[in-house]
């Protein structure tokens, strides 16, 4: 199981349109405020169906979800080098975002389930964190083979080689192991799947805790992520030297999620420490304006990366139900609520301030998080 992991994870992420999809929206004429309602449309698609799709997971087959997704991703990147428009870039994020949907909870379902079937459950910090950086390694692989791709063939190379990924990540998803008894073969309806997952997050606290942090943590970076090509731009570097520059970006994240196992036990002070030496990071890479802030930003990242996948076990091994794909895709609701809220924010601000102000500004929301996980540990440990 951890080899297809492995495997889907490189491949679903070894997509070289990544460092330069948002150039390309800027080359056909797009505005900050148009790139920004974009991302809006990708995480509304997600909002729609995220907590639906977590309940067909649940319902029918985590699987069969895990390699549909890709397929609709691959339409949507050729739809963006085959017509770019801004329609077809809406149309595209629509498909990106239904992919996205249903695979964010069926994966982290699966997983934990494979592993606790063989009495492995203790380790999905590290195997999800060494998912992750297999991930980010083949998103820097993407990066470092964008700039001469892009050189040879431009957009449509690019593109060509994204749509390739696609198809091969939706074959290896076809080689996940599923060992549950979907709730259809159960005699439940997708409708009473969708509500005991709900019942679970409403009944237990510990549960909805771990839900909201989720958001918290995950939504502001990951919306960022989006706009670093920009960030990177703005230091003044040749456009040839975004995708290099973005790599070192994703080696702290990489560093990140390779640090997950280790810092599986960080506790409640030690989880808002990390929130918070992250966000300063960011803010004084970003406001440096010059290609060394990079560094710090990608400090940052590394950070809020580890945290990311720190609040998915957390939430992982507080739900007991057997609507796990259906909870974990509230806590992903709630990210693209949050994204969706950021993105807007980004629009307003990228309009009338320079990108490594709107990031600075972005890191704010990781202090005030950093001072809650602070002070609900105090109150946790006086109940107690």
């Amino acid at each position: 199981m951890t080899a297809t992991l492995y495997a889907y994870a490189f491949l679903d992420e070894f997509v070289l349109l990544y460092p330069v999809y948002a150039l390309l929206f800027a080359d056909r004429g797009l505005s900050v405020g148009q790139i920004s309602s974009l991302f809006v449309l990708w995480s509304l698609t997600g909002v729609l169906l995220e907590i639906p799709s977590g309940a067909w997971a649940d319902a029918v087959s985590r699987r069969l979800l895990l390699w549909i997704g890709p397929l609709l991703g691959a339409a949507g990147f050729a739809l963006w080098v085959l017509v770019p428009s801004y329609w077809a870039f809406a149309a595209g994020f629509v498909l990106w975002g239904a992919r996205g949907a249903l695979s964010s909870g069926a994966l982290e379902a699966l997983v934990y389930e494979e592993l606790d079937r063989v009495g492995a459950a203790d380790r999905y910090a590290r195997v999800m964190g060494r998912a992750h950086a297999v991930g980010q390694a083949a998103v820097m692989s993407a990066t470092g083979l964008a700039g001469p791709v892009f050189a040879a063939g431009g957009y449509p190379a690019v593109g060509a080689a994204s749509v390739l990924a696609c198809l091969l990540c939706a074959a290896a998803a076809t080689r996940f192991p599923e060992h549950r008894t979907p709730a259809a073969e159960r005699h439940e309806s997708w409708a009473a799947t969708l509500r005991a997952g709900l019942a679970d997050v409403h009944r237990d606290r510990r549960v909805l805790g771990a839900v909201l942090l989720v958001p918290a943590v995950t939504a502001v970076w990951g919306a960022l992520d989006e706009y670093t090509s920009l960030l990177v731009r703005e230091t003044g570097v040749p456009d040839a030297a975004v995708p290099y520059l973005l790599m070192v970006i994703w080696a702290g994240v990489t560093a990140g999620s390779l640090l997950s196992g280790r810092a599986e036990r960080l506790g409640g002070t030690g989880l808002a420490a990390l929130l918070a030496g992250a966000a300063l990071a960011l803010a004084a890479g970003a406001l440096t304006e010059r290609p060394a802030g990079v560094v710090l930003v990608a400090l940052a990242f590394g950070g809020f990366q580890l945290a990311t996948v720190l609040a998915d076990v957390r939430l992982q091994q507080r739900i007991e139900g057997t609507g796990r794909a259906t909870v974990t895709s509230v806590a992903g609701l709630g990210t693209e609520l949050l994204t969706i809220a950021v993105y807007g924010a980004y629009g307003v601000l990228g309009s009338s301030f320079a990108h490594g102000t709107v990031f600075a500004v972005c890191a704010v929301p990781y202090l005030v998080t950093a001072l809650a996980v602070v002070r609900r540990g105090r109150g946790g440990g006086r109940r107690g």
